[in-house]
């Protein structure tokens, strides 16, 4: 249904949309591209594209509003992983109008104790480019039970990808398991190919350090989550305020673990989260409403008012939205835009 062309004649919600800013010359591109190359394979595939999703390599951007979105990969999410990687041109088109200078990293993830391709990440990229980078990707199926290594993948985060020009942007992770709560150091060296130095001495008397020589995934997460505006986006498993969420809660803070109440808006909310971030929330509903139904867009956009990020910035002239400000519509004081908190 969603394709990389601005037609949005055949969405089928209860209002219209138009794509507005971005490069609509480039949408023009990329739909003629989706037309010569035939229909998408990520789902159908049988192995991944190693040169493509190594996570030995290190990876950069110039870009100022990167995104990574990571999704666990493992048996228990069963065919969300496709589901949300469908919805990509409709992430990218959205999104990209509010910030022209967006580029997406994927990662896939599962368990290092168990699975061939236990991390799998690609490349950041930007237009048709991102349909190459996910067609690298495998989901493999695998995973133990529970719990998962979403541990490694903070650690490839925190040592294996540098965005300059970026002030704490969006991490997205799509799951519904715990964490290994530590990060064996043989992982990290086989599978991402560091050699961390050892735990310091005063860690090693006063019990810190964890047997082994491995590594605490929460303190792994904490730090991640000082540099990047972190979500654990939940499907609906479990109960809120489980042993899952107590754990997601230590290591992002409470109020970064998200539950997801419809599986079919895994994506919407994430592009929700963004949009609100960035002061594009109504363009968002409007975008939701010509997709969906009303119930539908009136559920997405209270859990989102209720439970999304607050706007800090205005994103007209940049000027800082006093932490008091209720939520509404607030009018910047500096260039006298009005926001939707």
């Amino acid at each position: 249904m969603y394709s990389w062309s601005e037609d949005t004649s055949d969405w089928y919600g209860s209002g219209s949309y138009s794509y507005e800013g971005g490069d609509s010359a480039a949408r023009a591109a990329a739909a003629l591209k989706e037309a010569s190359t035939g229909p998408r394979t990520y789902g159908h595939r049988t192995a991944p594209n190693p040169a493509m999703i190594d996570p030995h390599k290190r990876i950069a951007t110039q870009s100022a509003h990167p995104i990574i979105v990571a999704v666990d990969v493992t048996g228990s999410m069963a065919n969300w992983p496709f589901e949300i990687f469908d919805r990509l041109p409709l992430l990218y088109n959205t999104l990209s109008q509010y910030k022209d200078d967006v580029e997406i990293c994927f990662a896939a993830i599962g368990d290092a104790g168990v699975d061939r391709w236990p991390l799998q990440v690609t490349e950041f990229a930007h237009g048709y480019d991102l349909e190459q980078q996910l067609n690298a990707l495998y989901g493999e199926g695998g995973g133990g039970d529970a719990p998962e290594s979403y541990g490694l993948f903070s650690w490839w985060v925190e040592n294996h990808v540098s965005t300059p020009r970026a002030d704490h942007p969006f991490l997205i992770v799509f799951g519904d398991a715990p964490m290994h709560p530590t990060i064996p150091r043989q992982q990290v060296e086989a599978l991402l190919g560091d050699r961390p130095e050892g735990q310091g001495l005063l860690d090693r008397i006063f019990g810190n350090a964890p047997a082994g020589g491995s590594f605490d995934s929460r303190d792994c997460w904490r730090r991640v989550a000082t540099k990047w505006n972190t979500w654990f986006l939940r499907r609906p498993t479990g109960r809120k305020g489980d042993d899952v969420d107590r754990q997601w809660a230590e290591a992002l803070g409470a109020d970064h673990v998200f539950h997801i109440d419809d599986e079919q808006r895994a994506v919407d909310y994430a592009m929700g989260l963004v949009a609100r971030s960035w002061g594009h929330f109504e363009d968002f509903q409007t975008n939701l409403r010509a997709r969906q139904d009303e119930h539908k867009v009136k559920a997405v956009a209270e859990k989102l008012r209720r439970e999304g990020p607050r706007v800090l910035q205005c994103p007209s002239c940049g000027a800082r939205i006093p932490a008091e400000a209720s939520a509404g519509r607030y009018v910047c004081t500096y260039c006298h835009s009005t926001l939707e908190l």
